[in-house]
């Protein structure tokens, strides 16, 4: 069925609207799946799954939230929440099995179909079984970033020395300037990566550059001679096959090679992220050495670009960038499509004229250093930062606002880089903002978060047409109702 067969049904007066659950429990150890329905259905024996029957108990909820941030602090967890009759108190045992983590699949669909045409709408994982009354139970289901929610590491060095208890260092990309773990003190091994990596660049003794023997196969090195002050080095990491260090590359990496359950392939919006990727080649690089979690870093990475890291409501990790125009082919959202009198204003976004971005960290700050190194060098090192600037002095002053901005860190590497991606968020909030809010029919069911939209109004201002992106979606399955958020 194609997409515009399916919101074709979705629209008619005759449509059966049915929703179905599949969601994983563990009961007495077991990982069983029960079938859910908001009517009655069967599957046929030629579905899959065959002759099942789904359990006429979804009696509302089924509303999937998604919504991008405005200040790039990251986009909130997609979540739903399927309210489950319990009148009589047969479900009650729920209550005792296992819910927290497990699979959960929504679909949407005619109960005159065959199984294998419902579309995937949701494909989750269950935060909890809850009763929020005494008649209901309450599926709470999150999107699947949940997942990443686990530490990148917890590997530990291990043995007998004072690191002992110190993480094993976890190197992405390139990054100038970090301290690496002492892993043996009577042959002065170092470790900068817990892995194969692709290159020491220099290895420093109080900002001096020593020889060492490189070991970039464990990620280690030796120093040639005693040490006489604090070891740094700059150096380019993990290379499970090939070198990357791009945001796309790197959250891909972070996605399916780190935490305690990672995703797989499968996880992944390839084109997505293979398009990201062309889009922004700029290197960075991160150095892990204290308990991080997954997705706070791959947040990071994508801000350093304006991005974030989101999950399609079917399951898959995209990259998706905060800007205007937006990409893809424009979300028609009009009069016809909004429900009457819903359209409203939800937000206006502040005009800030001035951007100050942090680049090129320098991952171990040394001040006085007493050797013979040039002076500017010994600057370099007692900074954390690198920083360009973007200012609108002509904005500044018609909004009377200063032209200081507080600085915003990235993993960005090069000026150029950095100072392009203050350019762009310069110009991108030096115009006022206005976020749009609205309920619609299901023409708009099959919306993406951060797609093109073009929204058209009698009011507001709207009637000829403006260019914006979707921030927020809610849908409602049941209701065959799709609130909207468009940041113009």
């Amino acid at each position: 069925m194609t997409d515009a067969d399916f919101l074709i049904w979705l629209k008619s007066e005759g449509a059966l609207r049915c929703v179905l659950v599949e969601a994983v429990a563990s009961v007495s150890s077991s990982e069983t799946t029960f079938y859910l329905s908001s009517r009655g259905y069967v599957t046929a024996g030629s579905d899959t799954p065959a002759n099942t029957v789904y359990k006429p108990v979804i009696t509302g909820g089924c509303v999937i939230n998604e919504r991008l941030s405005l200040d790039g602090s990251g986009a909130s967890l997609a979540f739903s929440d399927v309210e489950i009759d319990n009148n009589a108190g047969d479900l009650d045992a729920w209550l005792g099995y296992i819910w927290r983590n497990r699979e959960v699949r929504v679909y949407l669909g005619d109960m005159r179909w065959e199984r294998t045409d419902f579309r995937l709408m949701f494909d989750g994982i269950i935060d909890d079984l809850q009763a929020r009354a005494r008649n209901v139970l309450n599926l709470v289901i999150r999107d699947k970033l949940q997942r990443l929610n686990t530490p990148v590491t917890e590997t530990t060095l291990g043995g007998s020395t004072a690191n002992k208890d110190r993480l094993i260092p976890v190197l992405l990309g390139e990054c100038h300037n970090i301290e690496p773990l002492l892993t043996n003190p009577a042959t002065l091994e170092y470790q900068v990566h817990g892995g194969a990596m692709e290159d020491f660049i220099e290895v420093r003794d109080n900002g001096v550059v020593v020889s060492v023997t490189e070991s970039v196969s464990t990620g280690k090195f030796t120093l040639s001679a005693a040490l006489k002050g604090t070891i740094t080095c700059s150096a380019q990491g993990d290379k499970p096959s090939a070198y990357s260090n791009t945001v796309s590359k790197l959250v891909q990496r972070l996605a399916t090679g780190y935490g305690s359950d990672p995703f797989d392939s499968g996880d992944l919006d390839a084109t997505n992220l293979s398009d990201f990727d062309t889009a922004h080649p700029q290197p960075v690089g991160v150095y892990l050495t204290e308990r991080t979690n997954v997705l706070a870093v791959c947040q990071q990475l994508a801000a350093s670009v304006g991005a974030q890291v989101v999950m399609s409501a079917t399951g898959l990790l995209r990259l998706i960038k905060l800007g205007l125009p937006a990409p893809g082919t424009a979300v028609q959202v009009n009069d016809t499509t909004m429900l009457q009198k819903t359209l409203a204003i939800s937000q206006r976004v502040p005009v800030r004229p001035s951007v100050r971005l942090g680049y090129c960290k320098n991952w171990t700050v040394q001040t006085a250093l007493q050797t013979g190194i040039p002076a500017e060098h010994k600057d370099l090192y007692a900074q954390e930062w690198l920083t360009v600037t973007s200012t609108d002095g002509t904005v500044a002053a018609a909004y009377k606002l200063s032209e200081e901005a507080a600085q915003e860190d990235t993993y960005l590497l090069k000026t150029t880089d950095a100072q392009t991606e203050a350019d762009r968020r310069r110009d991108l909030r030096k115009v006022a903002r206005t976020v749009y809010a609205c309920t619609n029919y299901a023409d708009v069911m099959l919306a993406e978060l951060g797609n093109a939209a073009t929204l058209t109004s009698g009011r507001f201002g709207l009637s000829a047409g403006v260019s914006g992106q979707i921030v927020a979606i809610a849908r409602d399955l049941m209701g065959a109702r799709v609130d909207l958020e468009v940041y113009t």
